[in-house]
């Protein structure tokens, strides 16, 4: 019998991380550094859609039988 309590030990650090899938490394040429000027754009965007509330359309207080 071994002389370290078993309840401590957390199963989940018993095993090696496995490998990083291929898919993650990149192949074939780098892509192209954007502009100033797209980073900008890029960056106003981002946060027109991040606090720019999305339109609604109305509801209807018709029924779907109704309104047919």
């Amino acid at each position: 019998m071994s002389s370290t309590p078993q309840d401590d030990v957390d199963p989940t650090l018993a095993y090696p991380e496995p490998p990083a899938s291929p898919l993650w490394h990149r192949q074939g040429p780098k892509p192209r550094p954007i502009t100033p000027e797209q980073q900008r754009r890029n960056c106003e965007l981002l946060l027109r859609a991040q606090y720019t509330p999305r339109p609604r359309s109305p509801r209807t207080t018709k029924t779907l039988a109704e309104a047919s």
